[in-house]
């Protein structure tokens, strides 16, 4: 039987892989001040249909009434329980807030390549500051992020956007406010849609004399005057190569207020491998009012990073390094003679407590088979437990260097070894 179409059943290399991007995110945040928080995977349906994600994320849900006859989702997204859990505890904490998530979401949505179902996805949020420092803060944290993994700015680069400049844009045509979030859907959409379809949806639309035209020459302008300061920010940073103003991104859910960005893969088939912005009403909305406060943030999932890894060279060899760091096993005890296996058995337990990742053989094998299993499960070194004990034969199986140490001293040698 196979797991659910858009599921995904993790096997031991398939979970290494996930948890080298895990480490990294966190690793990442935590250099940035950031402490890690979660909250349930089950929220009631209401958080989602208060005005907050926008109708694309609500056709996406998981839904369903539970026994209590209470409509409930799993979460699609984690900025809405976020800003839920901040709104109930705002008193108990100083601001700004840094909190970063790495979680489960489920979205009902057409499975295809870096896109599942089920995924994990990492959300950073920095609360209670609206300066454009807070933005670039934020913006610095995704990009280092993606260098951590191997990618520079030939790689990705983070698409600037703001929706303040849409906000003025479309006061001159006489848009409503009450179909603005109507109009930056079809402006998300452009780039995949036929400008047919586009001129389609904006004549749905109440405007004066608004064309796709129009839409494209402000789209392309060369000076974007609010986005300025942010720009000297990164450029302060040593960031300004990574980024690209672009006001086609204005992202698709509703809840955004001011800047807003994703980060675009520039080689290969994918697109945006992350995204996020500001979102200043958020918690207002939530709280019906009772705890006003500026936030920022962004996400990345799992499905999409793991699909880039493949695809950039230096970042391919990062995860092969992590894995060879991280393998199952650093030292193999080679178990040459049956009658020295309690002897093996009491070594392996003083390696394992000294902090080593160590295996051996369970039952009576050949020692070619043992020599065999030591490389399969990535050791670094093989350990021969036979004639000689308690001296030892090591073999470095990268080089196939061997050479002998007294049982005694095993311990601190391979300490010394793994340090280097």
């Amino acid at each position: 039987m196979k797991p659910l179409s858009g599921f995904k059943d993790l096997l031991p290399c398939d979970y290494a892989r996930r948890r080298y991007l895990t480490e990294g995110w966190r690793d990442i945040a935590r250099r940035y001040g950031f402490v890690e928080f979660d909250g349930p995977t089950l929220e009631s349906l209401e958080l989602y249909q208060k005005k907050n994600s926008g109708g694309e994320i609500l056709t996406q849900l998981y839904q369903f009434t539970d026994r209590g006859d209470r409509p409930v989702a799993l979460r699609p997204e984690m900025t809405p329980t976020l800003a839920r859990i901040v709104a109930a505890h705002d008193r108990e904490f100083a601001k700004p807030l840094r909190w970063f998530n790495v979680g489960n979401c489920f979205r009902y949505e057409r499975q295809q390549r870096g896109r599942l179902r089920e995924f994990l996805q990492l959300n950073c949020d920095l609360l209670g500051e609206r300066s454009v420092t807070a933005d670039a803060e934020i913006i610095a944290l995704l990009i280092d992020q993606l260098r951590h993994f191997g990618f520079g700015p030939n790689d990705v680069t983070i698409r600037l956007s703001d929706r303040l400049a849409w906000h003025d844009f479309l006061e001159q045509f006489g848009i409503k406010k009450e179909s603005t979030t109507e109009f930056l859907n079809i402006v998300d959409k452009m780039e995949r849609e036929p400008q047919e379809k586009t001129e389609e949806k904006l004549a749905a639309l109440e405007h004066s004399g608004l064309t796709v035209e129009k839409l494209r020459e402000f789209m392309t302008s060369p000076t974007i005057p609010v986005l300025e300061p942010l720009l000297e920010e990164l450029a302060a940073r040593g960031l300004r190569d990574f980024i690209k103003p672009d006001l086609s991104i204005v992202r698709g859910l509703a809840y955004y207020t001011g800047v807003v960005f994703e980060a675009f893969a520039l080689q290969g088939s994918l697109r945006a491998v992350a995204g996020g912005g500001r979102y200043d009403r958020l918690i207002h909305d939530l709280s019906n009012g009772a705890v006003t406060l500026p936030a920022v943030g962004f996400g990345m999932g799992d499905a999409v990073m793991l699909e880039f890894l493949k695809e950039v060279p230096l970042a391919t060899q990062r995860e092969e390094e992590f894995h060879a760091a991280t393998s199952s096993c650093q030292v193999y005890l080679v178990i040459a003679d049956e009658a020295l296996r309690p002897q093996a058995v009491g070594l392996a337990q003083q390696l394992r407590d000294a902090g080593l990742r160590v295996a051996f053989s369970l039952a009576s094998e050949r020692v070619g088979k043992q020599f065999s299993a030591a490389e399969n499960g990535g050791a670094s070194f093989a350990v021969m437990i036979g004639d000689e004990w308690p001296q030892l034969k090591i073999k470095r199986l990268s080089t196939r260097e061997e050479m002998s140490v007294p049982q005694g001293g095993l311990v601190e040698w391979l300490m010394d070894c793994s340090k280097g």
